[in-house]
């Protein structure tokens, strides 16, 4: 039986997406180094560090440890001068409405996010109360594919792995809630992918589910 969905933010509640890859493009561009949006594909559900080092492979010299992480700070930092322009507006069609309508059922709610950012884009968006547990980039060590950030969830909601359901839009977010036993949703560009239990094209479409 569901007892909690875990809900990934970026492209699942809200699309930052477009942020990210100006971002990126900014850091990219000053260094002189190769982007496209076919670059910034790759980048989905993947963390900074793991990001850079995809950028970097269209570098052309080698880049120390330090100048990494100058490089992606300078990125973070254009990030959040981004999401300074989000807004309630901007969540995506029925985000608050599933996630009241699963809470009028007792089921829990959580975030499960590689991003550092997610306290940051919770509070532009005001959503942060509606949440029983945050899970993110800042209490994990390894990001998706590896379940870590799900399974920090299912511990903060004191729940098991079987009993949480998992809502993502990338494939590593599919393969992370599939390496710990959750069940997985995909939306959007997740549904490619034939490792998810379902798939839905919109958010109240998890009203079928639990």
């Amino acid at each position: 039986m569901i007892k909690a969905v875990i809900f990934d933010l970026d492209g699942v509640l809200v699309s930052t997406d477009e942020y990210h890859y100006l971002a990126w493009k900014l850091m990219a561009d000053k260094e002189k180094i190769e982007f496209s949006r076919e670059i910034n594909n790759r980048l989905r559900g993947v963390s900074r560090m793991a990001s850079l080092e995809i950028i970097l492979e269209n570098a052309k010299r080698k880049y120390s440890e330090k100048e990494k992480q100058e490089l992606a700070e300078l990125k973070n930092n254009l990030y959040r001068d981004y999401l300074n322009e989000l807004r309630p507006d901007d969540l995506l069609s029925n985000a608050v409405e599933i996630i009241k309508y699963l809470k009028s059922k007792d089921i829990k709610v959580a975030i499960g996010s590689s991003s550092r950012n997610t306290p940051k884009i919770l509070n532009q968006l005001k959503i942060t109360n509606l949440f029983d547990a945050i899970s993110d980039g800042n209490n994990i060590t390894k990001s998706k594919p590896d379940p870590e950030v799900f399974l920090k969830a299912c511990e903060s909601l004191n729940l098991t792995p079987k009993e949480c359901l998992v809502v993502e839009d990338a494939t590593a977010g599919i393969e992370a809630a599939n390496a710990c036993g959750m069940k997985s949703v995909a939306i959007n560009d997740a549904k490619n992918s034939n490792l998810a239990d379902y798939k839905i094209n919109d958010l109240i479409e998890l009203k079928k589910i639990v």
